[in-house]
Protein backbone atom coordinates (compact mmCIF):
# COMPACT_ATOMS: atom_id res chain seq x y z
CA UNK A 1 0.00 0.00 0.00
CA UNK A 2 1.08 3.54 -0.66
CA UNK A 3 1.85 5.70 2.29
CA UNK A 4 0.03 9.00 2.06
CA UNK A 5 2.19 11.98 2.85
CA UNK A 6 1.17 14.76 5.15
CA UNK A 7 1.19 18.34 3.98
CA UNK A 8 4.42 19.07 5.81
CA UNK A 9 6.15 16.08 4.21
CA UNK A 10 4.95 17.17 0.76
CA UNK A 11 6.25 20.68 1.29
CA UNK A 12 9.56 19.35 2.57
CA UNK A 13 9.82 17.02 -0.42
CA UNK A 14 9.20 19.90 -2.83
CA UNK A 15 11.80 22.02 -1.05
CA UNK A 16 14.36 19.20 -1.28
CA UNK A 17 13.68 18.81 -5.01
CA UNK A 18 14.04 22.56 -5.53
CA UNK A 19 17.32 22.59 -3.61
CA UNK A 20 18.69 19.70 -5.70
CA UNK A 21 17.60 21.47 -8.87
CA UNK A 22 19.36 24.68 -7.81
CA UNK A 23 22.54 22.78 -7.04
CA UNK A 24 22.41 21.06 -10.40
CA UNK A 25 21.96 24.35 -12.27
CA UNK A 26 24.83 26.05 -10.49
CA UNK A 27 27.31 23.39 -11.67
CA UNK A 28 28.91 23.88 -15.06
CA UNK A 29 28.04 21.28 -17.68
CA UNK A 30 30.77 18.73 -18.27
CA UNK A 31 30.42 18.69 -22.06
CA UNK A 32 28.96 21.21 -24.46
CA UNK A 33 28.55 20.53 -28.16
CA UNK A 34 29.64 23.42 -30.34
CA UNK A 35 28.37 23.31 -33.90
CA UNK A 36 30.80 24.32 -36.61
CA UNK A 37 27.97 25.14 -39.02
CA UNK A 38 24.63 26.46 -37.78
CA UNK A 39 21.49 24.61 -38.79
CA UNK A 40 20.47 27.37 -41.23
CA UNK A 41 23.77 27.01 -43.09
CA UNK A 42 23.30 23.24 -43.23
CA UNK A 43 19.81 23.65 -44.69
CA UNK A 44 21.08 26.07 -47.31
CA UNK A 45 23.84 23.65 -48.30
CA UNK A 46 21.32 20.81 -48.65
CA UNK A 47 19.01 22.97 -50.78
CA UNK A 48 21.88 24.07 -53.03
CA UNK A 49 23.11 20.49 -53.43
CA UNK A 50 19.58 19.29 -54.24
CA UNK A 51 19.20 22.00 -56.90
CA UNK A 52 22.59 21.05 -58.37
CA UNK A 53 21.58 17.40 -58.52
CA UNK A 54 18.30 18.36 -60.22
CA UNK A 55 20.09 20.39 -62.88
CA UNK A 56 22.69 17.67 -63.42
CA UNK A 57 19.96 15.06 -63.70
CA UNK A 58 18.07 17.17 -66.25
CA UNK A 59 21.19 17.57 -68.33
CA UNK A 60 22.07 13.88 -68.22
CA UNK A 61 18.51 12.82 -68.97
CA UNK A 62 18.05 15.23 -71.86
CA UNK A 63 21.57 15.06 -73.28
CA UNK A 64 22.75 11.50 -72.75
CA UNK A 65 19.57 9.45 -72.58
CA UNK A 66 17.53 11.68 -74.91
CA UNK A 67 20.33 12.22 -77.47
CA UNK A 68 20.00 16.01 -77.33
CA UNK A 69 22.35 18.80 -76.37
CA UNK A 70 22.71 18.80 -72.55
CA UNK A 71 22.68 22.63 -72.42
CA UNK A 72 19.30 22.67 -74.18
CA UNK A 73 17.75 21.20 -71.02
CA UNK A 74 18.32 24.55 -69.31
CA UNK A 75 16.69 26.72 -72.00
CA UNK A 76 13.22 28.17 -71.53
CA UNK A 77 12.18 27.30 -75.08
CA UNK A 78 12.73 23.60 -74.42
CA UNK A 79 10.42 23.63 -71.40
CA UNK A 80 7.70 25.65 -73.13
CA UNK A 81 7.79 23.11 -75.97
CA UNK A 82 7.54 20.20 -73.49
CA UNK A 83 4.67 21.90 -71.63
CA UNK A 84 2.84 22.55 -74.91
CA UNK A 85 3.08 18.84 -75.78
CA UNK A 86 1.83 17.81 -72.32
CA UNK A 87 -1.07 20.30 -72.39
CA UNK A 88 -2.09 19.21 -75.88
CA UNK A 89 -2.41 15.61 -74.71
CA UNK A 90 -4.97 16.48 -72.04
Amino acid sequence: MKKSLTKEEKVQSKQEKAAKKEQGESRLPRWVQVRRFPIIVRLLIVIILAAGCLILGLMVGYGVIGDGNPMDALKKETWTHILDIVRQGT
